[in-house]
Parts: structure tokens; sequence; C-alpha cells
């Protein structure tokens, strides 16, 4: 009986019955299922020489994070895979990002490769409004008008502040204007949580104070050439705060101010361009628990797939992931004289002294030293 190999046929001849009825050819039939026109040409060279397709192959890893990756792709759908990848790892699944990539293709919960194309691609060398980088929370901040029109409501406008290095989205204001009242309010709400996310009883200006010199470091605050920020009001506003220092981009640079746009697109792609916003009531809403998600929830692939909050609390360091992993256990243990001696050694030792189990070692006996080695000259050492 001849053995029979290899696992079940594919879909190639259901497929290839579909393309003859259509009269399509094959090349945008392939484009149409989305199967590389190499390998659906490879298929029809196999079946024509009686060697129908193989697979599909079993996928072990897919089927063991299956559950995990689908939970999360359809709690959020806005997000890309390496967004749920993230999301995965911190659940505990040790997996690659292609796995998931996969698995979402597999489930029709991949975003198409065209989503979300009117996002503007920032330069990869974007040169920032300050002179120093920000090396932690409370350094560089970046501000900024964006708004949204609703369907029975109006347009309104949201003012936002978020911390340049950590990412941090402080409280947004929400306005029909735009104008200098409204970024004055803005800020205040960012100056008034900043020091909220303080640890109890330590003032802003006080953790701003350089404890060496005792000179204010201020908060530089990059905002761009708009009428509010160049008013006379908010520049006034600005001098009277000792912990805020105005810096304005170069007219026509979105990306010096690019954390602040960046953040302003998540919120309209991934949250309210998706919803039903009828009037302001929804809007500020559905805003504030994105703003919540955003930094509570949402990894952030240029933090170390960090949460915002975590980083900014200095609870999770923006190069370095922390992901859960197993705990491995140490295979050798410190003898005396701090000399590292591996289990093996100890057990062969223990051998040589008649001792066979453990509890019949004498545990008030000098304790166990290594044993001496003869010198060629016949001296132990």
């Amino acid at each position: 009986m001849e053995e029979e190999r290899g696992g079940p046929r594919g879909p190639f001849e259901d497929l290839e019955v579909i393309r003859r009825d259509a009269g399509m050819p094959t090349t945008r039939f392939a484009s149409l299922v989305g199967i590389p026109e190499r390998t659906y040409r490879r298929w029809q060279a196999k079946a024509r020489n009686g060697h129908p397709p193989k697979g599909p192959w079993p996928a072990p890893a897919r089927e063991v994070h299956r559950a995990t990756v689908v939970k999360w792709a359809t709690r959020y759908p806005a997000w890309g895979h390496r967004k749920v990848w993230a999301m995965t790892r911190h659940d505990g699944h040790r997996l690659s990002q292609s796995t998931v990539l996969r698995v979402l293709a597999e489930e029709g919960l991949l975003l198409k490769a065209n989503y979300q194309r009117e996002r503007r691609q920032l330069a990869a060398a974007r040169k920032a409004a300050f002179a120093a980088p920000a090396t932690g929370p409370n350094m560089v901040w970046q501000f900024d008008f964006s708004e949204y029109e609703t369907t029975a409501g109006g347009t309104w406008r949201v003012a936002g502040v978020a911390d340049y290095w950590s990412k941090y989205e402080f409280g947004w204001h929400w306005s029909p204007t735009a104008n200098q009242f409204d970024a004055i309010e803005a800020v205040e709400l960012a100056l008034a949580e900043a020091e909220q996310l303080l640890p109890e009883g330590q003032a802003l200006i006080e953790y701003l104070t350089d404890p060496d010199t005792g000179e204010i470091v201020p908060i530089t605050l990059v905002t761009d050439n708009g009428g509010p920020f160049r008013s006379f009001r908010f520049q006034a506003f600005i001098a009277s705060r000792p912990e805020l220092r105005h810096v304005r981009t170069r007219v026509k640079r979105p990306g010096q101010n690019g954390v602040r746009e960046r953040a302003f697109g998540s919120l309209k792609y991934q949250r309210l361009y998706r919803e039903q916003i009828d009037d302001a009531l929804d809007l500020v809403r559905e805003a504030e628990a994105f703003r919540v998600e955003f930094n509570n929830i949402r990894p952030h692939e240029h933090l170390a797939w960090n949460r915002p909050q975590e980083v900014h609390l200095g609870l999770a360091d923006p190069s370095v992931p922390n992901f859960p992993e197993p705990k491995i256990l140490p295979t050798s243990w410190r003898g005396t004289k701090d000399i590292v001696i591996s289990v093996a050694t100890v057990t062969r030792w223990l051998h040589k002294l008649g001792v066979r189990r453990l509890d019949h070692l004498d545990v008030d006996a000098q304790p166990l030293r290594k044993p001496a080695r003869s010198r060629p000259g016949g001296r132990a050492t």
C-alpha cells in the first residue's frame, strides 16, 4: 500500500474553477484573491504535471496565541498589528510580530495598506525647536489646536499639551473658539495636571528648581506661529509663569511640533472618525476616553512599547520594554570567599565525602570548602 504523504489539499482547485468560470486572467485573479502571482502560477504548473499543491500546513504558534490576538484586535480595531503584538506580549505571550500579522490576516482583521493615507510622513531626521534633547518629563511640552466638525453640533476646537519625552497627554480644553483665552486655559490645565502627577506635597516650581544652583529650569513650551500664540495676552501669561519658556517653530514646519500633531491625528483616525459624533457632549466623552486609553493602555513603539503614564511617572524606561518574562533560576551557588561553584561540582564533592543524600549532611559541621589541589612539585594549594 502506497504511503500517503503531505497534508490536506489547499483551495487551489476551487479557486481555479472560479477563475475559469469568470474568464479572468491569472494576473488579475491572483491580485483580487490576495495570492502572489508567482505562487499561483506555481500551483498551476504543478496541477498541469499531476502534482496538486500541498497544504495548508499546521501552524501551532498561531493557534496557541490566536484567542489573545483576536481579543485585542477586536477591542481596538484601529490599531495595527504591531500594537496588537505589544498588548499580547504584555499579557505574557511570547510570539513574533509576523505571527500576529498572519493571525490578523486569517481572521480578516488586518488593516489595509492604504489605511490612514492622509497621515503626514514626518521627516526621519526631525529638527527640534530646542537646543538640547529632552531626557526626562516636564522638560519640553508641545502645544497646538485642532478642530472637529460634529454631525449636528457644529465645529469644535481642542487645545492640548503633550509632553515631548513621555508622550503623555495632559487634559484637553474644548471650545467653539481657538483664541488666546483658550490657549491660556489649556496651558493652565497642563500645569495643574503636571503638578498632580508629582510626588505628594511637591510643587511644580520646586520640581523644576536645580538643587545645586537653586535656579529654575523652565519647561520649554513649543507652539507654531498661530495668532493665539503671538498675542500679547498669551506672551504676558508666559512671562508671569516662571515654570514656562515659550518657543515658536519655524514657519510652515509642522514637523517641529510633530508629537502634538501626531497625537491629534491618532485621536481622529483611531477614535473620532470611527464613531458617530452628534454633538459636543459625544465629542468630549469620546475624546476623553481616547486620552485615558492613550496614556494608560495603548503601547507606544517609540517608548519601547511602554505606556506614556508609566514613562512619565518613572515606572518604565522609554528605551527598555517591560514585557513579562519567565524567571530563570540560577544554576550556581556562591561558596565561601566569593567562589562561584556549580551544582554539579558540589554534588561531586559530596560523593567524595561519602554523602549520598543531602539529609545526611551535618549542617553544624565546618563549612564546605574547595578541596586542595596538588601542584607538579607536590605542594598542595
